[in-house]
């Protein structure tokens, strides 16, 4: 990422990366900081300029975060699901809580956090911090933060720049652990839904076997009920005969 914004980089370009790092792209805002000291360091772009550029985008970002939180509140977190998974309800509240116990130092911490910041500036605007107050802090730790890095990659530029790349390479190499073991959880979750599937239709196929197979005993009996029931009156008749020529014969 470095080198291509130390390659193809520009002011406008430098400016939008923050602006959209701001606003929740996962990109940590000292990068394009880091790319805007090299690319003074080599005389690509003026010092003073680059660094106005790049205060400009942190603050830019900021800003839209809050005018977020502050003309939609809470209602945009349940509303959009983009916002709802950037912004969930219990990391609302938990920040809200950072922000009772700890003030708006929050502001300056979240600044080096790639995945909290944006949500802490929502926040601040949905608790209706002073725009004045947010703004005038803000512009402190953007300032620090900014103006820290941007010197030291000014001063001691390749070698922050090495740095980077190195931590590039490594952040990589986790995201791709994490993809490949998030695939086999997801698979293997898979599998154990799609045994537990067919064990439930297998039973319910047995089931349904053994209720077929009871009816069928059910109609056999009572087949062999009604079949007995019509053989017991002929029976009788065949008893009755007997006894009537035996009643005749006495009488003669």
């Amino acid at each position: 990422m470095i080198d291509f914004l130390v390659t193809h980089g520009s002011y406008l370009l430098i400016f939008a990366v923050l602006v959209l790092s701001g606003i929740g792209l996962p990109i940590p805002e000292e990068v394009p900081i880091v790319a805007a000291g090299i690319m003074s360091l080599n005389d690509k772009m003026e010092p003073w300029p680059a660094f106005a550029v790049c205060l400009a985008g942190a603050l830019l970002g900021d800003c839209v975060m809050y005018y977020v939180g502050c003309h939609f509140g809470r209602g945009i977190l349940s509303e959009h699901p983009w916002w709802a998974r950037l912004v969930t309800p219990a990391r609302e509240r938990q920040i809200e809580r950072l922000f009772k116990k700890h003030g708006l130092k929050v502001f300056f911490v979240a600044r080096f956090l790639v995945g909290l910041r944006s949500p802490v500036y929502v926040t601040a605007g949905i608790l209706r911090v002073p725009f004045g107050r947010f703004l005038l802090i803000d512009s402190f730790c953007a300032t620090s933060v900014v103006g820290t890095f941007f010197y030291l990659t000014y001063q001691w530029g390749r070698r922050i720049a090495m740095l980077f790349k190195q931590i590039e390479v490594y952040l990589t190499v986790v995201i791709i652990c994490a993809l490949i073991g998030i695939s086999i959880y997801v698979w293997r979750r898979y599998l154990r839904k799609y045994a537990s599937s067919e064990a439930l239709l297998a039973a319910a196929a047995e089931a349904d076997c053994d209720d077929e197979s009871t009816e069928e005993k059910n109609v056999a009996s009572t087949t062999n009920e009604g079949d007995a029931a019509l053989q017991d009156p002929m029976s009788d008749v065949q008893h009755e005969t007997p006894k009537e020529n035996n009643a005749g014969s006495d009488a003669a």
